[in-house]
């Protein structure tokens, strides 16, 4: 252990909690030396921690209530008790590095908001998603955040994801490209006609310009900003895709004898692709612009999805990221009073 505060885990969010969720913790622990707190209900988490004999070896912290996965944003108002707004008061006490949850988004989005408040600066948060390009992931933001957005807060979505990119994957001077219908400055709507201009304006950005919707795995630029409307639709789309494509690869490569010996042949690669392209790898989605770490896992996650979710924060946490992030946007507001 390195002396940061441990990860407050939401034991009670998710599809698949608490069993997953604490197996999750138990392999994050013991696996990859994460230093975890379990939020929620204790004997509830005592017994699913009992299945791995792991009782008295992750420390709970008790929560009286917990958000449902159908419910939203609202839920956060009127249950002030619940285990992510708790794991939440944690890390803003100081007694935990960062959050996360596998509960509903919208749930957790807006607890963030509440409990742990924007950074200095920051007009909007958005929730960064790691796409699976090479040679290195790409950031999209947002990916569900905030669905209504003015030009100026897709330049400050930019400035998120640069230093993302920045202190996460280790990219200097990141490329960063805005999502639209056309290549060509003027293609768009007013938002991003509007966005176009303010973001080719900013010195401390790398931009390149607008892509499309087929560059959105061609690891053109290494970030790209969108409104949370848009990103979202685009990155559902995409999970969506590639679950028809295995479908149908699977499909193909069991149809006959010579198929399935060319899948044999390939087998390595094909084990490489899958886990490239699976999202439990990638730890989850980032909830940036808050005064804390902030790791969304998704909904369905499996034990392997949560322990990944708790290294990323552990990682994000020990980087800096939030510090990072708000010395970008001070570095941006001194560049726009410049010009």
């Amino acid at each position: 252990m390195d002396g940061i505060p441990p990860i407050a885990l939401d034991a009670m969010g998710g599809d698949n909690a608490p069993g997953a969720i604490v197996a999750g913790a138990v392999a994050a622990v013991r696996d990859h030396g994460v230093p975890i707190v379990l939020v929620g209900a204790p004997r509830t988490i005592s017994e699913a921690l009992a299945a791995h004999d792991a009782v008295g070896e992750i420390p709970i912290v008790r929560a009286e209530e917990a958000l449902a996965m159908d419910e939203g944003a609202l839920a956060s108002l009127r249950r002030p008790r619940s285990s992510i707004a708790v794991a939440c008061h944690l890390v803003r006490r100081g007694d935990a590095s960062a959050v996360v949850s596998a509960g509903s988004t919208a749930g957790v989005v807006a607890t963030g908001k509440l409990r742990l408040r924007a950074q200095q600066g920051v007009l909007r948060p958005a929730i960064a998603v790691p796409l699976p390009t090479r040679p290195h992931p790409t950031v999209l933001l947002d990916a569900g955040a905030t669905a209504d957005v003015k030009p100026e807060i897709l330049v400050q979505f930019a400035h998120l994801g640069a230093a993302y990119a920045e202190t996460a994957l280790g990219i200097e001077r990141p490329r960063v490209g805005l999502l639209t219908i056309g290549g060509e400055a003027e293609k768009g709507n007013k938002l991003t006609k509007r966005a176009h201009e303010l973001l080719a304006a900013v010195p401390t950005l790398n931009f390149t310009g607008n892509i499309e919707g087929h560059d959105l795995l061609n690891g053109v630029v290494d970030v790209i900003v969108t409104d949370g409307f848009t990103g979202n639709i685009a990155l559902k789309t995409m999970e969506g895709a590639v679950r028809y494509a295995f479908a149908e690869l699977r499909e193909t490569l069991e149809a006959g004898r010579l198929s399935r010996l060319a899948a044999a042949l390939q087998r390595g690669r094909l084990r490489d692709l899958r886990k490239r392209l699976d999202p439990e790898v990638y730890g989850g989605a980032v909830l940036l612009g808050l005064n804390g770490t902030v790791v969304i896992a998704h909904g369905a996650s499996t034990a392997k999805g949560v322990a990944a979710a708790c290294v990323l924060a552990r990682t994000l946490a020990r980087q800096g990221t939030v510090t990072h992030v708000g010395e970008r946007i001070a570095a941006g507001h001194k560049s726009l009073r410049r010009r």
